[in-house]
């Protein structure tokens, strides 16, 4: 199956209709099934995923083939295939809840200065990433994430604050050098960034692999020990106390962060042009409002996702978002069956909006037909 199947901790599930899906009949259905497309070519080629999650049933590789024949889809077309090939399912357990991420579009430079002097580190080469469902044992719970040792065996990875102070210095390398730590966090946050050279180059920088150290929401840190009210929490409201509190070693700014003990290695390419969005975790590209990360142990990779929800995506003011989504990503923090991040573009604006994603509302899987539960 392509979902966790309830006996498995996975979800109970509630088979509706279409008709039953308020906007369904109103969302052009084109775009998702461009995005459903892209998904559907790494199922068939069978391409490994950067972050591994739940394998692909054999009802939905059936789908991802008939999408491969059927090609470029137009509105009418799009909606007779989701129809045809899939089912919507509403997940039982409480209402869903959604935030927002992006790809942030920061400056950079190859060579460290005293303007850019908070690295980017490459994975290491000893570092081994563990399949969904195993674990380390670390000093402080599980891990998902290890280092391979001469003989074979598997030590935890430093976290945060003893990379930051150069624990793996000899074995992750700088790949570019950013303003301030804070920065740094914020994309390894994002999974993704763009960053501008100053001779005027853009590298774009994609997830590489992680500590397997857990996450944590330093976020909800600051809201639960009163340093910020519930209703100003955003992501520049984040950036903003972390800088006046100091990003210097033993400074709050700095102990903030590192109370999330994970940490995220990155990749770097050269863009040019325009580039398509940043790659999520099944290995294709994002795309703004369609794009969704889940939970890899509980959702496949190329599941479409009704998402109807009140969010503030195009206005301060939250407004109906209801509109069909690919799982195609992943997140530390995304864990729970109805708990998914929106992928909303790149750059300042685009993060303006994420950061604003906080709601609850409703999830409905579309299951391959034949795969009902």
């Amino acid at each position: 199956m392509s979902f966790a199947a309830a006996g498995q901790g996975g979800p109970a599930l509630q088979r509706l209709d279409f008709a039953a899906l308020a906007g369904f009949a109103e969302d052009d259905l084109a775009p998702a099934f461009a995005a459903f497309r892209a998904s559907a070519e790494a199922i068939v080629t069978q391409s490994a995923p950067l972050r591994a999650g739940l394998p692909p049933s054999a009802a939905l590789i059936a789908a991802a083939d008939a999408a491969m024949r059927l090609g470029d889809a137009s509105g009418e077309a799009a909606r007779a295939f989701f129809t045809g090939q899939f089912r919507p399912h509403r997940i039982k357990a409480g209402p869903a809840f959604f935030t927002g991420y992006f790809e942030p579009v920061v400056e950079g430079s190859l060579t460290r200065s005293a303007e850019f002097a908070a690295p980017i580190l490459s994975r290491p080469p000893d570092l081994v990433t563990l399949p969904a469902g195993e674990q380390l044992s670390g000093p402080d719970g599980p891990l998902q994430a290890g280092l391979r040792a001469p003989d074979g065996s598997l030590a935890p990875c430093p976290d945060r604050a003893a990379i930051e102070a150069g624990a793996l210095d000899r074995r992750a390398t700088p790949i570019v050098w950013l303003h301030d730590p804070v920065e740094v966090f914020i994309i390894q946050v994002q999974g993704s960034a763009r960053v501008k050279l100053p001779e005027g180059r853009m590298l774009r920088l994609s997830y590489a692999g992680r500590n397997g150290w857990p996450y944590t929401s330093i976020g909800r840190i600051l809201v639960e020990e009163a340093h910020i009210a519930p209703a100003e929490m955003s992501l520049a409201r984040l950036k903003e106390w972390i800088r006046e509190n100091g990003q210097a070693i033993n400074e709050a700014g700095r102990a903030l962060m590192q109370r999330n003990r994970s940490y995220i290695f990155f990749q770097a390419e050269e863009m040019f042009g325009d580039a398509p969005g940043p790659t999520g975790a099944q290995g294709v590209s994002l795309v703004p409002l369609r794009s969704l990360a889940v939970d890899r142990t509980m959702w496949a990779y190329g599941l479409p996702v009704w998402v109807d929800a009140e969010l503030p995506w195009h206005q301060p003011t939250p407004t109906a978002f209801r509109r069909l989504m690919i799982a195609q990503d992943t997140g530390s923090a995304i864990v729970g069956q109805k708990r998914a991040d929106i992928y909303v573009g790149s750059g300042d604006q685009a993060g303006r909006i994420a950061g604003g994603f906080r709601h609850t509302g409703e999830m409905i899987v579309l299951l391959p037909r034949g795969e009902e539960p």
